[in-house]
């Protein structure tokens, strides 16, 4: 069994041009940096339907919930940006947090969760730059059991934070995502 980190990245975002989707690459290379294995997922690419249980007992897992599943089982830890929809974080995340969670015939409970090890980012066009967002994602992760790092970063004025270039323009805030891909990667390494 490999001790390298294997950390799967995403943002809690369907847009095109997120904010949390730039933000988590600079996060990722952080993790790489760092000596993780890192696998940088679009949301979009596995579209979901909203979980219904009615929906499950009768036509089973969605393909792409299958495929989103098996990607967290195959990794030990979670590097996630989410945007700040309303004070909390995105249907988007919620449901696909939902779906994965659900347990196959003669599988442990939340097995795709119990022993994972996370990092939470966020950005936001507003003044608090997800912030508020990232509690209750905080608490519904501990509650799956999964390890969540206190190191966090946020970017408020989204808006005007990142370059052409996908990089942020403050090189504090840029080295601070970085650095925490880095800790998840390395705390990972740790427990590994």
């Amino acid at each position: 069994m490999s001790t390298k980190p294997r950390i799967l990245a995403f943002a809690g975002s369907l847009r095109k041009d997120s904010y949390n989707k730039k933000l988590v690459a600079i996060a990722a290379q952080g993790a790489r940096d760092a000596g993780a294995d890192v696998t940088l997922i679009d949301l979009a690419d596995y579209p979901l339907p909203l979980f219904d249980e009615d929906c499950e007992r009768e036509q089973g897992m969605p393909e792409n919930g299958k495929k989103l599943k098996q990607l967290f089982l195959e990794h030990d830890g979670l590097l996630i940006s989410s945007p700040e929809y309303n004070s909390g974080f995105s249907a988007v995340l919620k449901n696909a947090i939902d779906w994965v969670s659900r347990s196959a015939p003669g599988e442990k409970p939340l097995s795709a969760y119990v022993g994972k090890t996370a990092a939470l980012i966020a950005a936001s066009p507003g003044g608090f730059g997800g912030l508020r967002g990232l509690v209750p994602l905080r608490m519904l992760l501990g509650n799956i059991q999964v390890l969540v790092i206190p190191d966090q970063i946020v970017i408020a004025q989204a808006h005007e934070a990142f370059a052409l270039d996908g990089s942020l323009k403050d090189a504090g805030k840029q080295a601070g995502a970085i650095a925490i891909g880095r800790k998840l990667a390395e705390t990972i390494a740790k427990l590994k």
